[in-house]
């Protein structure tokens, strides 16, 4: 388990202009406006308590740097399972695995306590399971119900989904106190950012969810947006029907394996990897986030025709975004960043169709699994990216393939699991982990990853220290050690060799990555601290060689709370050097107070880098499916005050107000994006209304 466990034992809160056209401010207004009115209206509420894991997922991101862009999927995940618990008693492997906080070892601890004692009478058995402390028990307590065995149940009728189940309603807006110069001329809408979120849920077998979202700039009832929002995504999510164990229509993701080949669900970085390492298992689900990379669209089903046999299989044809190349009619890059806001980024919209197609069969008994992944993938352009070496290997044409074969075994102390693949590109690409929980209270990893420069696949998301399954091998080995009680040290050191020419590499060039870090409990108090170095190789000035770039980051925290109220100080210092030194710093505090229907939170912090290189981090108060981590760089200041009211526990409304003051620049940004002053003010409004049409579903 991950630090940040440790240090929630108490029942601690967490550390956590050209002016528009009135056209168009009426009609983005009155959207909002009447959104936020239906959601205010009357409804048959019921009383719920408060989700007090959300407390613990906001500790675990302040405390962890999390190296990806999935905090708004994971909670939707969590805030899901949380709603619709496990069965405990009924819960497979793979089951378990859809909780992000538990390792393979923990998994098979559980598993293995059930069969030899038989089903678990109350939810304090937990803490008698090996390899799960009582802050692991306690977390898993939120997500997991008992129920004596039974067979099950039959799917619901319609007019049991059309009466039953829970519905969440959750509004956006973001209003900016500036004008940037895209505003005033180039961007094709308002400056205004908003979104709708709908999720329903009935027990464990019924998911639908509708997102609709517009960015600042981006055109809304207008031009090639003329329907309203700009980006629509929506899905069904139907499981447990006899032998389909699931079935999702609409948009989704999908996981097979390690994610040599497959993988658009979320992810980690190197921290969270000491959690999950080994686990492999597949994951498929409905996709309801805002970002528009990273999912399939079409249908996707998985079937258990034997106890012992998992077959998947999906199907998947969508729009991309795209960067014509010079003959207009091949593409140079896919394009992810979901902005439509000028000519050109309109241009670039949904220019390329995208169809795929293939499946998984998985093999599992006793704790051993055997996988095999293929699918073919076909692209209405043809991707030429440029001729850069560093892109040589980058995948080319309209047509590609990838195969792969996943494997491994998990019991109480071992872990084993990896996964070969290959493709179209007649290179290999290898993944092979080892977990051992060598005492109680120490866990030791180790990586092995070969990654051929030729090797590619357009749906590979898994670890790496570059960012692409591709021109990398590496071993990557940690451990988890908790010498006592109240404190815990998490370490690990990763090396990677790059043999062919890179970003900023014009050649053959390495790296390393090593991280400490120690947290402690001392009654109310909680304190943190951490260190993290990167070396690597970059070209030097003149492009004749490589030279040694090296990162330092240090980040100390200290906090104290009570039942209603804590504080978090936090000071981080960043250390650069390639040619010259960079040196940079942030100090802040945080503080959060939570009366019975009230959350007042507020940040200040202060900067001060020599440049980008020194650039600094810090999380701010989090909004419902909105996790900010905003980069600093230059000497400011950075402020944050977040009130939520909570008439009651299935209605909440929050205002945030954020400012960011520069004492060196007279301009933020740059191009479109440039902010002619030196403070950028905005505020966010959000909504949340949840209806419960059944009281039994309430936790």
């Amino acid at each position: 388990m991950t630090i940040i466990m440790n240090c929630m034992e108490r029942p601690l809160q967490p550390l956590s202009q050209e002016r528009c056209r009135p056209c168009r401010e009426c009609r983005v207004w009155a959207v909002v406006v009447v959104g936020i009115l239906m959601l205010a209206a009357p409804q048959p509420l019921r009383a719920q308590t408060d989700e007090p894991w959300v407390n613990y997922y906001n500790a675990y991101i302040t405390f962890n740097e999390v190296e990806d862009n999935s905090l708004e999927d994971t909670y939707e995940v969590l805030s899901d399972l949380y709603a619709h618990p496990v069965d405990l008693n009924a819960a497979t492997r793979s089951d378990l695995a859809q909780l992000p906080f538990l390792s393979a070892q923990q998994i098979s601890s559980i598993l293995a306590y059930r069969d030899q004692y038989g089903p678990l009478r109350s939810l304090n058995e937990l803490l008698l399971i090996p390899g799960l402390d009582y802050v692991q028990s306690h977390l898993l307590s939120f997500f997991v119900r008992l129920e004596a065995p039974q067979r099950e149940s039959p799917f619901p009728r319609p007019s049991a989904l059309l009466h039953g189940g829970r519905n969440d309603f959750t509004a956006y807006l973001k209003v900016p106190f500036y004008t940037r110069d895209g505003d005033r001329k180039g961007f094709l809408g308002y400056r205004y950012k908003h979104w709708l979120k709908w999720t329903y849920g009935y027990a464990d077998r019924v998911r639908l969810g509708l997102t609709a979202s517009q960015d600042a700039g981006e055109p809304f009832f207008e031009g090639r947006n003329r329907r309203g929002y700009d980006y629509l995504t929506g899905y069904v999510d139907v499981r447990k029907i006899g032998w389909l164990r699931q079935a999702v229509v609409g948009r989704y993701r999908l996981r097979t394996g390690m994610g040599l080949v497959l993988n658009n669900d979320f992810g980690f970085g190197k921290l969270m990897l000491l959690s999950t390492l080994g686990r492999g298992a597949n994951s498929l689900r409905g996709y309801g986030s805002r970002s528009e990379d990273g999912y399939l669209q079409g249908a996707a089903a998985t079937v258990r025709p034997l106890p012992w046999l998992d077959v998947t299989a999906f199907i998947s044809r969508r729009r991309l975004d795209g960067t014509l190349a010079a003959d207009s009619t091949s593409i140079c890059a896919i394009v992810s960043g979901g902005y439509h806001r000028t000519r050109t980024e309109m241009d670039k919209k949904h220019n390329t169709s995208q169809t795929a197609g293939g499946g998984h069969v998985l093999l599992h008994t006793s704790g051993f699994h055997l996988g095999l992944t293929a699918f073919g993938v076909s692209l209405s352009r043809r991707l030429a990216p440029s001729e850069q070496a560093f892109r040589r290997y980058y995948p080319r044409g309209d047509r590609f393939w990838n195969v792969s074969a996943d494997y491994g075994y998990a019991s109480r102390r071992l872990s084993v699991s990896g996964e070969t693949a290959t493709g179209d590109c007649h290179a290999v690409a290898t993944l092979n982990s080892v977990s051992l929980q060598a005492l109680s209270n120490l866990q030791l990893f180790l990586l092995q990853r070969f990654y051929s420069y030729r090797f590619y696949s357009l749906f590979s998301r898994s670890f790496s220290d570059g960012g692409r399954i591709q021109n990398e091998s590496g071993l990557f080995a940690g451990l988890q050690w908790s010498p006592w009680r109240n404190v815990d040290i998490t370490a690990y050191a990763d090396y990677a060799y790059h043999p062919w020419a890179r970003y900023q590499a014009s050649w053959a060039s390495r790296s390393w990555d090593v991280f400490m870090q120690g947290a402690a409990v001392l009654g109310s108090w909680r304190m943190a601290l951490r260190w993290r170095m990167r070396r690597r190789q970059r070209d030097n000035a003149e492009h004749t060689a490589l030279e040694p770039r090296a990162e330092h980051r240090w980040r100390l925290q200290v906090g104290y709370g009570r039942e209603a109220w804590s504080l978090r100080w936090q000071t981080d210092v960043a250390q650069c050097s390639q040619r010259a030194r960079s040196f940079g710093w942030m100090t802040s505090m945080m503080a959060d107070w939570q009366p019975r229907r009230f959350r007042l939170q507020a940040l200040a912090g202060l900067f001060h880098t020599q440049d980008y290189n020194s650039r600094v981090y810090c999380a701010d108060p989090p909004l419902l499916y909105s996790f900010l981590f905003p980069v600093f760089e230059g000497r400011g200041w950075h402020g944050v005050v977040s009130a939520t009211w909570k008439p009651t526990q299935d209605i909440a409304l929050t205002l945030r107000s954020t400012l960011t003051k520069y004492f060196d620049r007279s301009s933020i940004g740059s191009s479109y994006t440039r902010i002619q002053g030196s403070s950028a003010p905005y505020m966010e409004v959000q909504a949340r209304v949840r209806i419960w049409n059944r009281p039994q579903q309430h936790r």
